[in-house]
């Protein structure tokens, strides 16, 4: 308990970012703390089940915390990237932001069909970089076993997304 106390006080509220109405939660100072990381990362990776083969983390602060589990785990990292980044063929998927529109792409070769994959990323809003990340396993043939979140903003509806996705693990350190 005392970790959680620590993760969500080294995570700062922005107001208004990047547009009116919208509250940015800041990662920085939780960065910038080896412990705050390291009782992240850990805390992620006490949420993961058995045998990970791949843990798939989304551009740009999924990657972060993606990485060093992935590393925990003895598992495979592979990077969902925005369009433009990977300079082989890619599968795609669109999706809405809680502020836009974004698109996700993924290797063709990323992950072998069949693959154990656990996604992970900074925050759960309104679910749809993950229900996206979530369909580009799909073309690949993986399976998700388990989402991984540092925090889950439930007052967005993420969670319902998720599971009117057919993806019902998720496991966040906090809920905001």
């Amino acid at each position: 308990m005392a970790d959680v106390e620590l993760i969500k006080s080294l995570i700062r509220d922005v107001p208004d970012f990047p547009k009116p109405g919208v509250t940015f939660k800041d990662i920085t100072p939780l960065l910038a703390s080896p412990d705050g990381f390291e009782a992240t990362v850990a805390a992620l990776v006490d949420g993961a089940p058995e045998r990970i083969d791949v843990v798939v983390g989304m551009e740009a602060r999924g990657f972060i915390f993606a990485a060093p589990v992935a590393l925990r785990l003895h598992a495979g990292f592979v990077p969902v990237r925005k369009p433009g980044k990977l300079p082989r063929a890619v599968y795609e998927e669109s999706f809405a932001l809680e502020y836009g529109h974004e698109t996700l792409t993924v290797h063709t070769d990323a992950i072998r069909p069949g693959s154990r994959v656990m996604v992970v990323d900074d925050v759960l809003a309104t679910g749809g970089t993950i229900s996206a990340t979530a369909g580009l396993l799909r073309q690949l043939g993986a399976e998700l076993v388990h989402v991984g979140v540092v925090m889950e903003l439930g007052y967005l509806g993420g969670r319902e997304r998720l599971l009117a996705d057919g993806i019902d693990t998720c496991s966040p350190v906090l809920i905001v």
